[in-house]
């Protein structure tokens, strides 16, 4: 049966879980923040190397051209920064992920510990009411490993599908630019 020892051990392998896990999220925030400090800092410097360039343009061809290549690389500086974000975000969450199935794992595996032990000490004629109590898990087990397969799946679809549009949204802006 469980005791003490156990009940104390698990906590302990709980809270030292949850404090990884925060860990993970406080690096992945650190990593938005980083990236959007730089983000905003060569935004910063851009936009005023833009601003001295269109006070200093002689004529309005300059002016129509200084905006033109302003404007043309906004596109794809957006989709590297989505793509940034993307990257941290699927990053983190992939951390998130290993950490809770891990842990689902190890809880599955004391529960079981658990059951088989309580079984060990069932009175003689419950044979069914055990055998039906072990199907029980074993099903709840089984589902819990399919809904993480279909998020896994998920999680997957929906990467390629954000890789794609970034390609697409730079290449159309590639050929917006061209055109002009």
């Amino acid at each position: 049966m469980i005791n003490v020892e156990q009940i104390t051990a698990t906590n302990k392998a709980n809270l030292d879980n949850l404090f990884s896990l925060s860990n993970k999220a406080f690096n992945g925030v650190e990593k938005l923040v980083e990236l959007n400090l730089a983000a905003g800092r060569s935004a910063l410097a851009e936009s005023a190397a833009h601003a001295q360039a269109v006070l200093g343009a002689k004529d309005a061809q300059e002016l129509v051209a200084l905006q033109t290549n302003y404007f043309q690389p906004l596109a794809e500086k957006a989709a590297a920064y989505n793509r940034h974000v993307y990257d941290i975000a699927t990053g983190a969450g992939a951390e998130f992920t290993k950490g809770f199935e891990g842990k689902a794992a190890e809880g599955q595996q004391a529960v079981q510990a658990y059951i088989e032990a309580a079984l060990k000490n069932a009175p003689a004629g419950s044979e069914q009411a055990v055998a039906f109590f072990k199907q029980a898990v074993t099903a709840s087990n089984t589902a819990v490993e399919s809904v993480q397969k279909a998020v896994k799946q998920a999680s997957d679809l929906a990467e390629s599908q954000m890789k794609t549009v970034a390609e697409t949204a730079v290449k159309a802006t590639k050929s917006a630019a061209k055109k002009r």
